[in-house]
């Protein structure tokens, strides 16, 4: 039989372990930043559908009650309560509930020019956004705005 000398033993060394053991775990700290981000970036996209969706709800509202959105029925401004027991005041109720409801510190206005277009802005806290173009300082209130004629 054969026996090994010591010198000629090959394996990893200890140094060698621990570089190893080093570029793993920076590869797992990337790995989960990129998983912190993508929860936020997907969070803000949710808000904004549901922003879009809602206040293309109240346009399509706007459009079954024309006569009445045309004679200024339905203009609100962002903390204004509107008054139920009309058609669009049951509309503006209705509208105004489900933001507050489904965004956070939801809130809309409504405003409808002489030539029949309609402007309707949902602002909701966007305490998770990102650092963009309408939200330079990455939070707080968000302004998401809508045209359409009617």
């Amino acid at each position: 039989m054969r026996r090994m000398n010591l010198r000629t033993a090959r394996g990893f060394s200890l140094i060698e372990v621990l570089i190893a053991v080093l570029v793993l775990s920076i590869g797992l700290l990337g790995l989960a930043g990129m998983q912190a981000a993508s929860l936020r970036f997907n969070h803000n996209a949710y808000m904004r559908s549901q922003a879009t969706f809602l206040a293309h709800d109240v346009i399509e509202r706007m459009r079954a009650n024309r006569t009445q959105a045309l004679a200024g029925a339905y203009a609100i401004g962002f903390g204004g309560a509107p008054t139920a027991g009309t058609v669009a005041g049951d509309d503006l109720t209705q509208w105004k509930a489900r933001l507050a409801g489904e965004l956070p510190q939801g809130d809309g206005s409504v405003a409808v020019s002489a030539a029949g277009i309609a402007t309707v802005e949902v602002r909701w806290d966007d305490a998770r956004g990102d650092v963009g173009g309408e939200n330079p300082d990455g939070g707080g209130p968000l302004i998401f705005r809508v045209t359409a004629g009617l």
